[in-house]
């Protein structure tokens, strides 16, 4: 009988937004993401993740700012592709930038970010980027002209949009997360570090997790809801034990 084939550890980053939204809900000091940022980091946290949107509708410029200056692992800037944006992150300088696309009406991030609709932007936004030592990903859609778009820009990354499959059941789920592996064995083939995330909860994130090309998930939403519940370290720590079980680790 051939061995099954055992598969690489499986890194968790944090979104801490969320944690920001509950503060703004008030205009309070408190919670303060960065100090769940930092409980989700001793928890295991490979990354935290905040997205400084245009409006500031969670995340403020001096969240990141102090994030920084404090974090124990890498911290992921979610921007979108603006002058703004790009200077911003070029002056702060974090470890990794994913660029994604922003509505102002949006609630949340709906979609993956359209790179072969905005071919020239995304590849110089990626290019200042790289510039200034920032290692960037891209949000996008499992689409193969998206992917033919991503290799044209230069980005060592992509983050695979996970909404739908996390938004879905039955078959029509089934048929996501089969297009999400195709789509992530390309993507490794292209050259890119393969990571996903967006909707993912304890509930729906092992067989993401199973998926050999994808080395990371990004989760933030369900992780803070579940820490209102047991606090940040134990919704962590559940988080990345459904993950690394999942990957037989």
């Amino acid at each position: 009988m051939a061995k099954k084939r055992a598969l690489s550890p499986i890194r968790l980053g944090v979104n801490v937004d969320h944690v920001a939204t509950l503060r703004q809900a008030r205009g309070t000091p408190y919670p303060d993401p960065v100090e769940a940022a930092l409980s989700a980091a001793a928890a295991g946290a490979a990354s935290i993740t905040v997205h400084l949107r245009e409006d500031r509708r969670h995340i403020q410029d001096h969240d990141v700012q102090r994030l920084l200056a404090v974090s124990p692992v890498p911290v992921n800037l979610e921007m979108a592709v603006t002058s703004e944006m790009v200077a911003i992150a070029c002056k702060l300088k974090p470890a990794y930038a994913c660029l994604v696309p922003e509505r102002r009406e949006e609630v949340t991030t709906e979609g993956g970010l359209d790179v072969a609709g905005n071919r020239d932007a995304v590849r110089a936004a990626c290019a200042r980027l790289s510039q200034a030592g920032i290692a960037v990903a891209l949000f996008i859609d499992a689409d193969p002209r998206q992917l033919k778009a991503a290799r044209d820009c230069g980005a060592p990354h992509l983050e695979i949009h996970t909404g739908r499959y996390a938004d879905t059941r039955g078959k029509t789920q089934a048929a996501e997360l089969a297009r999400i592996a195709q789509f992530a064995r390309r993507a490794q083939r292209a050259g890119f570090e393969v990571h996903a995330g967006h909707g993912l909860n304890l509930d729906n994130v092992a067989p993401m997790a199973r998926i050999a090309e994808i080395v990371e998930l990004n989760i933030g939403h369900s992780i803070v809801a579940d820490a209102l519940a047991v606090g940040m370290p134990a919704a962590v720590a559940r988080m990345r034990r459904a993950m690394q079980e999942a990957r037989g680790a």
